[in-house]
């Protein structure tokens, strides 16, 4: 495990950036790791962010592209708006969970 410096607090990440401990996840932090891909948030993103922690909550896994058009309320086509080229691996990312299973 590697632990990064961000915002003045170490993070535990894995080899790709993405944090190893959900918990030390919060919205300031957030809108870093936004920034570092190119991110600005809007009302939209934080409505995927934030489907994104609780259905990991629920379900210990990152959700994939298909879960967040279903039972997220966000469809594929928007996602790819709002985190393009590789939406559920950004989101995650941004969301502080673990790099969604399948990505490359």
């Amino acid at each position: 495990m590697t632990v990064a410096t961000i915002r003045g607090r170490e993070l535990h990440v894995d080899a790709e950036g993405f944090l190893t401990d959900s918990t030390e996840w919060d919205e300031n932090l957030a809108e870093t790791l936004a920034d570092n891909i190119g991110l600005e948030l809007t009302g939209r993103h934080w409505a995927a962010v934030r489907f994104a922690r609780s259905d990991f909550a629920a379900n210990a896994e990152s959700p994939t592209l298909r879960r967040m058009a279903t039972a997220g309320g966000v469809p594929t086509k928007e996602m790819f708006e709002l985190f393009p080229k590789k939406p559920a691996k950004k989101l995650a990312y941004v969301a502080g969970l673990p790099k969604p299973v399948g990505c490359v």
